[in-house]
């Protein structure tokens, strides 16, 4: 089975080849229902239209973009005289311009149109909003009547009546409907009203009721799918309202309001640049083109759905949601759904095995129990003789067939991969974990290496400055004390250029809140540096005001350090660069720096190599280094870049930044899970290295910088990557080169962190990649798998504790399904051959199915994960899924029951001492009451596949209990008061306890069987451990 499923069944958890999803649509077979089986996997033929759409519609765009010569359906907004008129609502609103116009100006890209309206500033004043001050919150509301909403059309959700049409599309339940109709027909006419419809109407009941309970369970996913999808819609957006910058969600983006954006950012609709320093857009969404596009005051036209590749700005939005043109094109488009799961595609496999032999046996069945009846005539020479009771026969036979092809083909597997998804998103949803693509939940439980970031996943990312070296003096910065440290130490102008440099070459920005307080808006690093400015006594309105910015050149991971040059107000036209980043970075920069006297004097290399030993002192401390220099100059034209050379140090800083609470132990919780763990940042190596000791990162391997990892040759590299433990300095490049090499040459399930633009590439190459939702780009968060919304690693260890929970569960479900399929199989063809009757009625084995596929996956998929799951290696890339222990335990519960079943079908008369008009049907009544409660403590066992002890936790589980004492009530239910639907009879209190008791039974077999030893297989687990950690122990008393 497991080559078969291999060769036909397998697809990558990860941009799956077309030929390995076409491959598995033509292997599966015996669908009973299409519709709802395929719910939730992807429509190819859809998808490849909606492609053909894509590309058509980004040429349309891209030639009103580039070559607007061919635009020619484009309005010339420039044309429009005195005769043009507003719509009466618009006027009274105040505003004059209306939405179309304003779509229009960024939609032709037209520089004279943008004249017509006195450019930006004239839009500003049409639309009513001022350029500092941004919308009013009052006014948000009535903007969004006049000129729309920020949001795309979207098809309408499916409603609960929706799922139930889809449920009734089986088949099986269909044919067993028309049976049902039938045999009321024939039943009314052979036995009278009422008691003839009474078998026909009980199965149309339990039709009903399965389509029902089948529909409930399907509807309420879509409506966990649907709150996580608007979840991951949901982008928070920096904008100036009310004359003060906040945030707010992208779907409340108005036309007037004022947005901030910055590297990484999705531009959320379509607007003018007002302002701001290096602007390079990613338009590749909306045109194709590859190449990015400066915007900038002559070419300020931003357009929804791009990316800032590089730079910041302040835009003007003049158009939103459908008005925009990536508004359009996702309407157009209709993607065909999300790739299936690796585990959804293997499930469909096993139950198409599992179809053919059910078919298999259900026509050996019908034509066993027609060749008897035959048989039968044609002894008693009635082969000519046809009675309506003789065709009520014939129907039976067809009808049990067919029940027994509902029960043998497990439609609920793929479902329940679904269903357990669904509940572990939703649960990690809770937990801080937004899960943007299905197949990371579970290919997270495989994952064998985790390369984190340092900063904000295993730190706080709350940073204060603990230390400064400045005029070649070390102080450590004390709460209360910190201007005075420095005042009294330090020359006034090394004071007033320490400050002049936090406050102007920064990307943060220091705001009022709503409650009159000062907040500081931006990235921690930067955060923490201006609250140590504004703790010094320094006011950055002063010297922003006093010296005008020219250029900036923003911080980014590959440049790792940031550069602004102001103008100096003494009418000379000198300039002064500013510079700070990465301590080694710029003071290779430097050839100056500021003495004890506060004096600039030349670098030498004694100097040099002290103030080396001062960062790495401070490195060695835990805190993260950075170097702020200087450099006045004489000329500077826009054309020219900021100097990269000849600066002046002014001082070294160090940021403290504490390891998060609970991250050792999340560490711990990997290394016992077999779970490697490697840091890569960018920071410097000996903070890296402090940090990594303190979190239980680096023992006994390897710390290395990102240069020196780079210049390896492959055959080194090979060498090296197992034991690399941290890698510093890191450029994402490396990143992206350790998670290839991990991933293609050691075959490792990699999950990799990030946050910048540049992570990119790596979040998309690795297995797993988890954005940051605090620090990360959006950029980032478009191409990771999961958004760790609270940036914390213990939260990620959480996720692969989930993702080990949803594989294991769903092996729990095949488990105890197949189990019944093959016990249901068997029961009924033995009976059909032996005594020409099926022991167990359409009605019966319809609630029978029920508990299996609908109800047993509720119980099963939907268990909380256990610490047991993290005391075990993870699931290699290439594990059977049906187990050589799953195996042991069903073919063990399989022969008890069977055994017990037929027995009591054949002996039960004379073993209960039944006798009397009614003994068969009471017999049945105890067949059928023993089968179900066979299950309902194989659910239990089940719980399990090797621990004996199978109640730890029962109890906690309330979706499990409920689903248990639901099963047990509707079972008393049907047993006890509908046989006359069901074709059971009340029983006894001494036939009930016997019932219990056979079931109860299944709990010592399991106990036995667990006790065999199983040998394990080369295919179990890939086990991975990092250098001197010991193998985990194995067995049931460690699982």
């Amino acid at each position: 089975m497991e080559k078969y499923l291999r060769e036909n069944f397998s697809v990558q958890p990860k941009n799956p080849s077309e030929a390995a999803l076409l491959r598995w649509r033509s292997a599966v077979s015996v669908v009973k229902n299409p519709r709802r089986r395929f719910r939730m996997v992807a429509n190819l033929a859809q998808r490849a239209d909606s492609e053909q759409k894509r590309k058509r519609l980004q040429e349309k765009i891209r030639v009103a973009l580039y070559v607007q010569k061919a635009a020619l359906h484009f309005i010339n907004a420039g044309s429009q005289g005195a005769d043009y008129m507003l719509a009466k609502q618009i006027q009274e609103a105040g505003f004059r311009i209306d939405p179309e116009g304003l779509a229009n100006i960024v939609r032709s890209h037209d520089l004279k149109c943008l004249e017509h309206y006195e450019g930006v500033e004239g839009v500003a004043r049409d639309v009513r909003v001022s350029l500092h001050e941004g919308v009013s919150s009052l006014d948000v509301e009535h903007r969004q009547k006049i000129f729309g909403f920020n949001r795309h059309a979207e098809k309408p959700s499916r409603s609960f009546w929706m799922f139930v049409w889809d449920a009734m599309q089986d088949l099986t339940l269909i044919i067993l409907m028309v049976c049902a109709f039938v045999s009321v027909g024939v039943g009314i006419l052979t036995e009278g009203w009422p008691k003839g419809m009474y078998d026909g109407v009980g199965i149309i009941l339990c039709i009903m009721l399965v389509v029902f309970v089948t529909s409930i369970s399907d509807y309420r996913q879509s409506l966990q799918f649907k709150d996580l999808d608007k979840e991951k819609k949901n982008i928070g957006i920096q904008v100036t309202r009310d004359s003060r910058r906040q945030k707010v969600s992208i779907h409340d983006i108005v036309v007037g309001d004022i947005v901030h954006l910055s590297i990484g950012d999705i531009v959320p609709a379509d607007g003018l640049f007002i302002s701001g320093f290096g602007l390079l857009i990613d338009e590749s969404s909306l045109s194709g083109e590859s190449e990015a596009v400066n915007v900038n005051q002559q070419k300020p036209f931003l357009l929804s759905g791009t990316t800032v590749q590089d730079g910041s700005a302040k835009m003007l939005v003049i158009s939103v949601g459908m008005r925009t043109e990536w508004g359009r094109l996702m309407y157009t488009l209709s993607e065909g759904g999300d790739d299936e799961t690796p585990l959804q595609v293997k499930l469909n496999g096993v139950a198409t095995i599992i179809g053919k032999i059910g078919l298999g046996f259900a026509l050996l069945t019908f034509v066993v129990l027609t060749g008897r009846f035959l048989l039968g005539k044609i002894a008693h020479h009635e082969i000519t003789k046809w009675s309506l009771d003789d065709a009520s026969k014939l129907l039976n036979f067809f009808a049990t067939a067919v029940i027994i092809i509902v029960v043998a083909v497990p439609e609920g597997l793929p479902l329940a991969v679904t269903l357990s998804l669904a509940f572990a998103m939703k649960k990690l949803m809770e937990d801080k974990a937004l899960v943007r693509h299905l197949s990371a939940c579970e290919t997270m439980g495989s994952a064998g290496c985790i390369c984190t970031d340092k900063t904000g996943t295993l730190t706080t990312n709350h940073m204060v400055v603990d230390k400064i070296w400045i005029s070649g003096q070390t102080k450590a910065i004390k709460s209360g004390n910190k201007e005075n440290v420095l005042k009294s130490s330090i020359s006034e102008q090394i004071f007033d250029l320490l400050l002049q440099s936090i406050f102007q070459n920064t990307g943060s920005e220091i705001v009022k809140g709503q409650d009159g307080k000062t907040k500081i808006m931006g990235t921690p690093t930067e955060s923490a540096l201006l609250e140590f400015g504004l703790l010094l006594g320094g006011d950055s309105k002063l010297y922003n005001e006093k010296y005008k910015i020219v250029k900036v050149e923003p911080f980014n991971s590959v440049r790792k350090k940031m550069s602004v040059l102001v103008a100096i107000p003494d009418g000379t036209n000198k300039f002064r660069a500013f510079c700070k980043g990465a301590s080694e970075i710029v003071l290779e920069l430097c050839d100056k720096v500021v003495n004890e006297d506060g004096k600039v004097i030349l670098l030498n290399e004694q100097q040099r190599n002290g103030i080396t030993e001062v960062i790495n002192g401070f490195a060695s401390e835990a805190l993260r280094t950075l170097c702020i220099a200087f450099k006045d100059i004489e000329e500077f034209s826009e054309s020219d870049s900021i100097p990269e050379d000849k600066y002046t140090l002014i001082g070294i800083v160090g940021i403290k930044d504490p390891v998060r609470p609970g991250v050792k132990e999340a560490v711990k919780t990997c290394l016992e899970a077999g779970i490697i763990v490697r840091m890569v940042t960018g920071d410097n190596i000996n903070t890296a290295k402090a940090i990594a000791r303190e979190c239980g990162i680096l023992t006994d391997g390897i710390a290395i910088e990102g240069p020196d990892f780079r210049n390896k040759s492959p055959q080194e590299m090979e060498d090296i990557i197992p034991k690399i433990q941290v890698m510093a300095r890191s450029l994402p490049l490396d990143k992206h080169t350790l998670v290839t090499h991990l991933r293609n040459v050691f075959n490792e399930v990699v999950a990799v962190t990030g946050d910048g633009t540049n992570d990119a590439p790596a979040l998309h190459e690795a297995d797993i990649g988890l954005a940051m939702g605090i620090a990360g780009t959006e950029v980032a968060k478009e191409n990771a798998d999961v958004i760790v919304l609270d940036d914390n690693f213990t939260t990620i260890v959480n996720v692969t504790r989930w993702g080990r929970a949803v594989y294991i569960n769903i092996q729990k479900f095949v488990q105890f399904q197949l189990t019944v399929n093959v016990v249901a199989l068997m029961l009924n063809f033995v009976s059909a051959c032996v005594s020409g009757s099926a022991p167990l009625t359409a009605v019966q084995m319809l609630w029978v199915n029920m508990i299996m596929d609908t109800l047993g996956a509720l119980a099963l998929a939907t268990e909380p994960p256990h610490d047991g799951l993290m005391k075990r290696p993870p699931i290699g890339r290439n594990a059977k899924f049906i187990t050589r222990i799953m195996w042991r335990n069903i073919i063990g519960q399989s022969i008890y029951q069977i055994i017990v079943l037929l027995v009591l079908k054949f002996r039960g008369e004379q073993i209960l001492k039944l006798n009397g008009p009614d003994a068969t049907i009471v017999l049945n009544t105890v067949i059928f009451n023993t089968f179900v409660f066979c299950q309902v403590f194989n659910e239990i066992n089940s719980r399990d596949m090797e621990k004996i002890n199978v109640f730890q936790g029962m109890f906690s589980s309330w979706v499990f209990m409920m689903v248990m004492a639901a099963t047990i009530c509707f079972q008393t239910i049907i047993v006890e008061f509908l046989g006359t639907f069901a074709q059971t009879v009340p029983l006894s209190w001494k036939l009930w306890l016997v019932c219990i008791l056979i079931g109860a039974v299944s709990l010592v077999v399991a106990v036995v069987l667990k006790c065999i030893p199983v040998p394990s297989s080369s295919y179990d687990y890939v086990v991975t451990h990092p250098d001197g950690y010991e193998e985990l122990p194995s067995g049931p008393e460690q699982a």
